[in-house]
């Protein structure tokens, strides 16, 4: 792990190998050690052992960012360590930030991509949806609109490439995979991911608390509508 300075008050702690440069997505003990750090990092801070306003998760980093004294805090940090599996971890931090539930989201498995990730998968379109209902997610971390999970789970050989060219328009609620990743669209938007079902659960609303339903660390199965 490499900690990097960010500005005058963030501190980046890179998890990624020099191996996975240029992969689709991080293979999946990076994506285990980002959720591991997240984890520790928002436990430290609950017990008063760490001082930073944000914990922000990615592909192959955390950022934490309103940190008064970065350098003292990294020194700090680089003896720390994990020692829980992530799933655990996360499931021990009782706060708000980093909820340990499990959140079902009934979906309807007919996306019209289907088709295309069952050729992949070398299955049938039930099959492709059985296997999605069987996996346990967990949100890695969130990007691309308010509200988007990337969620992890599915083992590496079932990660599915994008569409060459993105639609233009994604219907709200829709069930998607991409690159190693599930993910839900909170908002109709543009997206390249690959459709295969949907949901009539509400993934963002600003007058909620939080306003995000799916925030990382959160474990996510997805059930029969």
């Amino acid at each position: 792990m490499r900690i990097r300075t960010v500005g005058t008050q963030a501190l980046l702690l890179d998890l990624a190998r020099p191996e996975d440069a240029g992969a689709a997505g991080p293979v999946t003990d990076v994506a285990a050690a980002v959720e591991a750090w997240r984890a520790e990092l928002w436990r430290r801070r609950e017990l008063g052992e760490l001082v930073a306003v944000e914990i922000v998760p990615a592909a192959a980093t955390v950022l934490l960012d309103g940190v008064p004294d970065p350098p003292a805090t990294a020194a700090r940090i680089a003896t720390w360590t994990t020692t829980a599996p992530p799933a655990e971890r996360a499931a021990s931090v009782p706060t708000a930030g980093a909820p340990a539930r499990l959140v079902e989201v009934p979906v309807t498995f007919d996306g019209e991509d289907l088709a295309r990730v069952a050729d992949h998968w070398r299955t049938d379109a039930p099959g492709v949806a059985r296997r999605l209902r069987v996996t346990e997610f967990q949100v890695a971390f969130c990007g691309f609109a308010p509200g988007f999970g990337y969620l992890t789970g599915l083992p590496a050989e079932l990660a599915v490439p994008r569409l060459p060219t993105p639609r233009p328009r994604v219907p709200a609620g829709s069930v998607a995979l991409a690159g190693p990743y599930a993910g839900i669209y909170p908002t109709a938007s543009p997206g390249g991911w690959l459709l295969v079902g949907r949901t009539e659960v509400t993934l963002f609303d600003v007058t909620a608390d939080p306003p995000a339903l799916l925030s990382p660390g959160t474990r996510v199965r997805l059930v029969d509508r």
